[in-house]
């Protein structure tokens, strides 16, 4: 398969997706199968599985993979799942996640490790090098897939990282003070810098949006929300953000503005954020405010399993702040419930681990300030697939074939349009 970007090695490119995506959902098929469901001509058929077998990203069904009948059975075909992966990356501002799934769409594995909130960006992929190598054996076989999908702290315009019209790179990377995820020395805004340093140690595409949306994104295919046509994601870790699936689709907003729940103020008094805002939520629901709140009534906690562990041995102090903190979260989901009208409400992130004492409240607060006539219909969950979602809804990105993505930008590299049939407009 040719990297080419040509309209005739664009147009083959999409001729390929379409046999892989079939082979995905069908499993092994004939030939003859495969035409039917393609509608591609013979001749272009055949062609392009030379190609994919030559290249062993699709190879001979094993006799148990094929269905018995009488005579000799027609030569099925079949996903090679050791012909490539499709990787995910998620740069979280504390801490790095990975995940990996091969042709079949069977997760590989995953990893996390932690690091510094100032670690220098060429260290931080230094370090996604090695935890993709802890999963993939050492040596990165992209294959038929050849990309990565990546998720970054901030607003991000879209898959290609467009910078956000407007504004300047610290900005548009999250703002000042975003615990280094801002551009260096005034250089280009990070989306550009993560995208280019990729592509330079990988030597493949890299598609990139934020971080939070893309977690939404994993949980609404794998996990919590998974068959969800309207879902608001909240994650409550260093920073506070979320995404929303509306009517079945991933919903990315204007400039990639979408899921800014954190920046919604719910005390005018209160602290200053760094967005630039005052009394945002962020500064009562991110990890280092609950903590400072924590520690300022006296409590000890340096992180939130220390917090966790106070919760559960019924402290007075971690349970009234986590009231507070959880009323707080509620009065701003019940909003954008009332603007939005989700049906399933999911809640990830490190503070989640709290547990009752921070979801009964919450959904308290979902109680009183919820249209009656909607109530009963918004399901509160917890998120399921942990550290990496986004790392999960960066490989989805890459993949594009959720329903979820129908009208999402899908990069210039896997645009919708480069994966029409033949004869089609």
């Amino acid at each position: 398969m040719s990297h080419s970007r040509g309209p005739l090695s664009q147009l083959r490119r999409g001729h390929e997706e379409l046999v892989l995506g079939l082979l995905r959902k069908h499993g092994p098929l004939s030939r003859g199968e495969l035409g039917k469901h393609c509608g591609l001509s013979r001749t272009t058929l055949y062609d392009i599985l030379a190609d994919l077998v030559a290249e062993d990203a699709v190879v001979t069904a094993s006799p148990q993979d094929t269905p018995r009948g009488r005579g000799r059975p027609a030569e099925t075909l079949t996903l090679n799942p050791d012909a490539g992966q499709a990787i995910g990356i998620d740069f979280a501002r504390r801490g790095l996640h990975v995940a990996a799934v091969n042709l079949a769409h069977e997760i590989v594995g995953a990893a996390s490790e932690p690091h510094a909130a100032d670690l220098p960006w060429e260290e931080r992929v230094d370090l996604a090098e090695r935890l993709v190598g802890t999963l993939t054996g050492g040596g990165l076989r992209l294959g038929a897939l050849r990309a990565i999908g990546v998720g970054v702290v901030g607003p991000v315009s879209g898959p290609d990282a467009e910078a956000v019209p407007g504004e300047s790179g610290q900005e548009a990377a999250g703002g000042p003070g975003q615990d280094g995820l801002e551009a260096e020395d005034g250089g280009e805004p990070v989306p550009h810098r993560v995208q280019l340093l990729l592509r330079e140690r990988f030597g493949v595409p890299v598609l990139l949006d934020n971080n939070t949306r893309l977690a939404a994104l994993g949980e609404s295919i794998w996990g919590a929300a998974a068959g969800g046509r309207d879902v608001l994601y909240l994650r409550l870790s260093h920073g506070v953000g979320g995404g929303l699936v509306v009517g079945g689709s991933l919903h990315r907003g204007a400039y990639g503005l979408s899921g800014e729940f954190g920046h919604i103020t719910v005390d005018r008094d209160g602290a200053r954020c760094d967005c630039g805002g005052t009394g945002c939520l962020e500064t009562v629901a991110s990890i280092r405010a609950v903590l400072d709140a924590y520690r300022a009534e006296g409590g000890r906690a340096d992180d939130v399993p220390e917090l966790v562990k106070a919760v559960k041995a019924g402290e007075a102090r971690a349970l009234g702040l986590l009231d507070g903190v959880g009323v707080a979260i509620g009065g701003v989901l019940a909003a954008v419930c009332n603007a939005i009208g989700p049906s399933v409400i999911v809640i990830g992130g490190e503070l989640a681990e709290t547990g009752e004492a921070l979801f009964d409240p919450i959904e308290r607060a979902l109680s009183a300030h919820v249209m009656p006539v909607s109530l009963h219909r918004v399901s509160l969950r917890r998120a399921t697939l942990g550290e990496v979602a986004g790392a999960l809804g960066g490989i989805a990105l890459v993949l594009h074939e959720s329903p979820l993505l129908a009208r999402y930008p899908a990069g210039q590299d896997l645009a919708p349009g480069l994966y029409q049939q033949e004869g089609s407009p």
